[in-house]
Order: C-alpha cells, then sequence, then structure tokens
C-alpha cells in the first residue's frame, strides 16, 4: 500500500487519523530529504576523487537500489511502476561500469548536483517552512480557543463577540494554513516523482557519452531509457492535470468550506471538552469524540493536537441521553449532558460553538438529518442521449473527420466559450438544426471539438456512468494487460445500449484521430489525458478522485487501442461462451429486483410526449423495451437516426426533445421536459411489485419522503421533486404503487421512488 491522500475536508476535521495521516506524508519527506542528500554528498565524492571512484560509485548504487519509491493511492500505472524500478536499474547500470574499471564522469555537477540540490531546497524546504507554519498556527489556534472556551458567560455580550471573532479569525487563518500545507506536502510527494528522477537520467546518459564501454551498455540499456522517458513524460503530463485540478478544489475550499464539509462514516465526529469532577475541583479536558447513530455507540480519545499524539486510552459507552444544559445552569458556554447506559453518573461536554453543539444535539437526539441533494439531480438533464445527440455528435465528428483531422492540438486546444455554446445552441434546436452548416468556416474546427466535450459533460450522468465508474478504475489497476483489456471489454458490454453506442461512435473517431497523431500531435495518451476525467467523472470531488484521473486516462487509451475488439466482439462470459442476448436480459431483470440510487439510474434515452389516452401504454413501453421497435429507415434529419451499433432505429414519430438553453445551464433549474425526461427512467417496479422488499407495503399510514422528482401523467397521480415529504402513506390497490397525501391532496405515488421514514 502507499501513502493515504490527504484530503482538504480533513482539515477542517482535524481527527487524529489526519495528524497519523499527515505524519506519514512527513516521514517520507524527511526520508527522501535524508536520501537525496546523501546522494548530493555520493556524487560529489564522485567527481572530485577518481581515486576513491570505486568506493564511491558503489556507495552510490547500493543507496539508489534501496531506495522505494511510495505512491499516493493503492495502486500504480505501468508508468509509475517503470518509474519506481528505475533507480535499481540505474544501480545495475553503475554496478557494470564498475566492474569494467572504465569510468569517467564529465560536468556530472551541472546535470546531477544542481536540479537535486534545486529540488530539496525549493521544494523539501519550502515543505519544511509550511510545516513550520502549520506547528505554529495549530499551537496558536489551540491556545487562542482554549482561552476563549475558558470565558465566563456573564462577560458582556460586547465582550463575547469581540472573542467570538477572534476565535473566528484565528480558526480560518488556521485552515487556511493547514489546507495550504497539505496542499505543498502532496505536490512535492507528486513533484519527486520526475524531478528526482530525470537528473539521474542525465547523469547516466552523461556517462555513455564520455565511455566506450558506457556506449556498449547504453545499447543495451536503451530500450529501458525509451520507456522511462516516456513514463517521466507521462507522469509529468498527468501532475500537470491532477494539480490543476486539486488546486481548484483547494480553492473552493477555501471559498466555500461548508459546502465541501467531510463525509464521515461516523454520524458525528469532532473536538469535545469533558468536564471531570475531582475533589473539590472541575477541569475541562479535551477529547476526540465519536458517534455512531446505529449502535448509539459514543468513543472518546483524549488527544493533544499541539503533540500530535495520543494521551490516553480509547473509552466508549452506548448513549442513553442527551439533554442541552442552559446557559444559566452553568459557566461555561455551548455545554450538553449526556448519560450512558452501560456508565454511571451524567458527563458534561461543552462543544466549540453554539452550531458544533446543534449538529451533536441533533446527530444524538434522532433528529431528522439534512441531506444534500446529488448535483446531477440539481441540475436537471441538460443533455441527453436521444436521436438528436446522435445526429448531433455523428455530424460534429464527421466534419472533424473531413475538415480537421491533421490540425496540431485536436481536442486540446478549446475554443471560444460563447461560440461553442451558440453552436451547440443552435446544432440542438430542432428548428434550426438543418441550417447549421459545418463546412462553413464559420465554424473553427477546435469550436466544434469543444462541442463535442461539453455535449458530453453536460450529460445528467458521465457516460461510462457513475454505477460503473469505480470499476473501470478498478480493471484500469489490475497488473495483467490482457486482463485490464478483459475487464474493460465485460464492462462496457453492461452500459445501457444508448451509452454504449455513443461510446462506440467516440471511441471509433479518437482512433481515426490517433492515426493521425503525426501531425496533429494527439497520440492515444494524449486524447486519454483529454476524455478521461469527462467520460468517467466521478461522482464526488475529492483528492483520492483526482488522484485516480491517471487510471481514467488509461481506460480511455485502451477504450481507443482496442475499439474494434471491444464494440464488434461480446464479451467471454465465465462460462466460455460469448455473452448473448439472453445475458443482457437477466441484467435487465435482475437490475429491476432493487432500486437503483440516483447514480445508477440509466441515463435518458428519449422523450416521447404522447396523448392522454396512450400514455399508460407508453410507461410500460418505454420502461421494458431497452431498444425501439424495428422499422424503416427514417428520412435523415436532425430529429431521427439509426443507431450505432444497432440494426434498429427509433420510430420516426418520435420527436427530440427540448434542447435547454445553453446560458441558462448554470441556474440548475429544471424545466418541464426536464421532469418529464426524469420521469421516463423511473425504476419498473410498476411492473415487478415485489421487486422492493425493503419498502413495507403495510396498511398502517405511515410518512415517506420522495428519492427523485415525478410529474403526473394522470389526475390520480400525485407531481412531486426530490425531498417531498407525504402523509398518511399505504399501500393501494394498484400494484406498485403507494396512496398517500401531500398539501391535502391524496393520490397515487411510484413504490420504489420514495422511502418510509
Amino acid at each position: 500500500m502507499g501513502l493515504p491522500a490527504l484530503e482538504f475536508s480533513d482539515c477542517y476535521l482535524d481527527s487524529p487519523q489526519f495528524r497519523e495521516r499527515l505524519k506519514s506524508h512527513e516521514l517520507e519527506l524527511d526520508k527522501t530529504n535524508k536520501f537525496i542528500k546523501e546522494l548530493i554528498k555520493d556524487g560529489k565524492a564522485l567527481i572530485q576523487a577518481l581515486k576513491n571512484l570505486s568506493m564511491a560509485k558503489r556507495k552510490f548504487a547500493e543507496s539508489l537500489n534501496e531506495f522505494k519509491f511510495q505512491c499516493i493511492g493503492d495502486a500504480e500505472t505501468d508508468d509509475e511502476i517503470c518509474i519506481a524500478k528505475s533507480l535499481q536499474e540505474f544501480a545495475g547500470v553503475l554496478q557494470n561500469l564498475e566492474d569494467e574499471r572504465t569510468r569517467m564522469i564529465e560536468n556530472a555537477s551541472d546535470v546531477l548536483i544542481m536540479p537535486l540540490e534545486r529540488f530539496r531546497k525549493e521544494q523539501i524546504s519550502a515543505a519544511k517552512e509550511a510545516k513550520k507554519k502549520y506547528d505554529k498556527e495549530t499551537e496558536k489556534y489551540c491556545a487562542v480557543l482554549e482561552k476563549h472556551l475558558s470565558l465566563s458567560a456573564k462577560k458582556k455580550e460586547a465582550h463575547l463577540h469581540e472573542a467570538d471573532n477572534q476565535v473566528d479569525h484565528v480558526r480560518q487563518h488556521f485552515y487556511e494554513v493547514s489546507l495550504e500545507y497539505v496542499f505543498k506536502v502532496q505536490e512535492v510527494q507528486e513533484r519527486k516523482m520526475f524531478e528526482f528522477v530525470e537528473p539521474l537520467l542525465a547523469f547516466l546518459q552523461g556517462l555513455f557519452t564520455y565511455y566506450h564501454h558506457g556506449y556498449e551498455l547504453a545499447k543495451d540499456f536503451s530500450h529501458f531509457k525509451t520507456n522511462l522517458t516516456i513514463s517521466i513524460q507521462n507522469t509529468r503530463n498527468r501532475f500537470e492535470s491532477t494539480r490543476s485540478e486539486v488546486e481548484c478544489l483547494m480553492r473552493k475550499m477555501k471559498e466555500n468550506p461548508h459546502e465541501h464539509s467531510n463525509i464521515s462514516p461516523h454520524t458525528m465526529e469532532g473536538y469535545l471538552f469533558v468536564q471531570e469532577k475531582r475533589s473539590f475541583v472541575s477541569t475541562w479536558v479535551k477529547y476526540y469524540c465519536t458517534y455512531h447513530r446505529e449502535p448509539k455507540r459514543v468513543t472518546m480519545v483524549l488527544f493533544d493536537q499541539k503533540s500530535g499524539g495520543k494521551t490516553g486510552d480509547e473509552e466508549s459507552f452506548t448513549l442513553k441521553s442527551c439533554i442541552r444544559r442552559k446557559t444559566d445552569s452553568i459557566e461555561k458556554r455551548f455545554c450538553f449532558d449526556v448519560e450512558g447506559v452501560d456508565r454511571p453518573g451524567v458527563i458534561t461536554m461543552q462543544a466549540l460553538s453554539e452550531e458544533d453543539r446543534r449538529l451533536w444535539m441533533e446527530a444524538m437526539d434522532g433528529r431528522e438529518p439534512v441531506y444534500n441533494l446529488n448535483k446531477d439531480s440539481q441540475n436537471e438533464a441538460m443533455a441527453h442521449l436521444d436521436v438528436t445527440g446522435f445526429n448531433v455528435v455523428k455530424k460534429f465528428i464527421y466534419a472533424v473527420d473531413t475538415r480537421g483531422i491533421e490540425e496540431q492540438g485536436l481536442y486540446r486546444i478549446v475554443g471560444v466559450n460563447s461560440r461553442v455554446q451558440k453552436l451547440l445552441g443552435l446544432a440542438m434546436d430542432p428548428k434550426t438544426c438543418a441550417d447549421v452548416e459545418l463546412d462553413n468556416t464559420e465554424w473553427e474546427i477546435k469550436t466544434i471539438t469543444s462541442a463535442i466535450k461539453f455535449y458530453l459533460r453536460m450529460l445528467p450522468g458521465p457516460l461510462m456512468t457513475y454505477q460503473y465508474q469505480r470499476s473501470f478504475i478498478k480493471a484500469a489497476k489490475l497488473d495483467n494487460p490482457e486482463a485490464r483489456v478483459a475487464e474493460i471489454h465485460s464492462l462496457v458490454h453492461r452500459l445501457p445500449e444508448k451509452n454504449r453506442q455513443m461510446l462506440e461512435l467516440l471511441m471509433k473517431h479518437l482512433a481515426n484521430v490517433a492515426n493521425h497523431h503525426q501531425q496533429n500531435l494527439m497520440t492515444v495518451a494524449n486524447l486519454g489525458v483529454v476524455f478521461g476525467p469527462t467520460l468517467l467523472r466521478p461522482q464526488e470531488e475529492t483528492v483520492a478522485a483526482i488522484m485516480d484521473i491517471k487510471f481514467q486516462n488509461i481506460v480511455v487509451e485502451l477504450l481507443i487501442e482496442n475499439h474494434e475488439k471491444i464494440f464488434r466482439e461480446s464479451p467471454v462470459s465465465g462460462g466460455g461462451g460469448p455473452a448473448n442476448t439472453n445475458d443482457h436480459a437477466v441484467r435487465r431483470r435482475s437490475a429491476e429486483s432493487k432500486v437503483p440510487s440516483c447514480s445508477e439510474r440509466p441515463l435518458t434515452l428519449f422523450h416521447t410526449p404522447s396523448n392522454t389516452h396512450e400514455k399508460a401504454e407508453k410507461r410500460a413501453s418505454v420502461v421494458l423495451n431497452s431498444e425501439a421497435h424495428s422499422s424503416p429507415p427514417p428520412s435523415s434529419n436532425c430529429n431521427s437516426a439509426t443507431h450505432p451499433g444497432s440494426n434498429t432505429s427509433s420510430p420516426s414519430a418520435t420527436p427530440a426533445p427540448v434542447w435547454t438553453r445553453l446560458h441558462s445551464l448554470p441556474t440548475g433549474e429544471p424545466d418541464a421536459d426536464g421532469v418529464l425526461l426524469m420521469r421516463q427512467s423511473r425504476p419498473n417496479s410498476l411492473f415487478n411489485p415485489k421487486s422492493r422488499a425493503s419498502v413495507p407495503t403495510s396498511s398502517i399510514p405511515r410518512k415517506a419522503r420522495a428519492l427523485y422528482a415525478c410529474k403526473a401523467e394522470h389526475d390520480s397521480e400525485l407531481s412531486f421533486i426530490a425531498g417531498t415529504i407525504f402523509d398518511n402513506v399505504h399501500s393501494s390497490r394498484e400494484p406498485g404503487w403507494l396512496e398517500g397525501t401531500l398539501d391535502g391532496r391524496t393520490g397515487l405515488i411510484p413504490e420504489n421512488y420514495v422511502e418510509f421514514l
């Protein structure tokens, strides 16, 4: 296992586990610093003392052989593995040169010593300075906080308000310093992968230049050298994109820290001061407390942030009750009393602020927690994998293939945002799509390629779906290259039909782009960097997710390189036979037997408005049929198309959805079409009433919450948005439906659109 990722959200929580993870990074930096100093010392000895050449070289080689890279994350890419074992390769070459005793060093100081010293002074020293500042701010924050919490509640309100403002200022400064320190530590850890190895590679190249025997060894070494150079360049490219993502996330954390709060597996955790009563006196001791809702278990660990280590054993008890302390009953502020089942007496605890106490009280007394709607649910579907979408993408791809396939920086160079939005808006609008002439010089190639990427980003979910995002990442982390391709092959055929068709269309095009890399400079690796984060974007924006971007890129690279096999051949099943249509049907039935989460719901395929008397039949056909009915190919226009990879086509009468205006996308407010489209992708327990065993269907009236938005199609149904609370919910006569009351009106609710409270 490598070094754990340091989440920015942990800086606000400042837990013991975060401190331990941070300490492991600090130890690794110290280890790297010591190794670099030793390496520089050995290099100078090699240059200055030729009589000690043999001993100095062997020591230098041994140092290289013993050092091991520690990467952030639980897996390494092929490039990182290549870089990690490069030191052992270097050591072997040095030992071989020593055995032959034909050694000579020229210009070693410029190519080896100076870059390492520069890296150590500019990067590692900067990290050490950041640590000193972080430790100083930690001590200052803790001292100010303890002094603040010791203030009597009887002080004047103005005095207390001034003290609160002072603590908030110090706390905010501490958080900012913490974020900057974590950012710097991870930056140095990533930089050393190329800034440390690259000088060593240059040093070896110098040896090969000046020695005949070194030249002979260089020919044997050339293959690894080429791979290592590519790996370093790929790692550098990934670092640049990763660093910008992490830096952007850090800025977001600074600007809106509350919107990026840490997602903890515990109900509540943080620091509390606990009153400990002794003979005639009472003291307040700082603990890091954790509360689990389900077992109602409270855990307390005596911990001193200033010393950075545990100062006591872990203590836990089962919660019995939690009561807020009034200000006039105790001198301290923000207090509440906790009573345990298996611990005698009442424990008085002091939170860090009024808001902190409110959160602890809500967690412990069973109040309803606040749920944040998923971002993709808030921003209703703004682009869809429908007939119009396929037609537009095909039209754009044809324009790129015919006009700009050899244009340098294809897909990497972005177009002007206003032009991109204008093009996409015109192309997606049924009224204007026929008038868009991409052969016109008005539309630059970079505008068209940016429109393709923008369309893919505006889908309700990534093209390769949130459901399989982690599976694709795990496949890219497999050691065996053939196993990677096989697993990705299998996962692609599990995607919803329209997603797979669009992915096939895109990969075929990108393979064509890569075939012209001599002209457009866009290799498979470069295309992976461009499309990886778009096709496999994660549901949550964390440092760990950003660190996985390199594996997203690898998935796209493998799809491009093996697109013919992956999309034209069925994957081999566990029994050795090819997956057939029955397999898809089984998967479809198994998917219907559970309630999908927001991330697992398939992308909307069609928007099919119909008359009132046809809606019941339409609802069944939309849910049960994954492919359109066979019909003669419709006329070629912007509202109809034969989907790629399929012999069937959509009904020609199916109109395209109305494209949401691009300039209104950032508002995140769904229009009527967005609601209707969400309705069509609802889980189909309407046709399988036994598919949701987890939802009670007794006749006892209960309250329930809506998981998804829904627009009524009959007078007997209720319209609602996600998060709506229904009263008097009970089973109805119609299978797959419940009956409930909303705003005084009683009607039907889809059974698996709600959860009971």
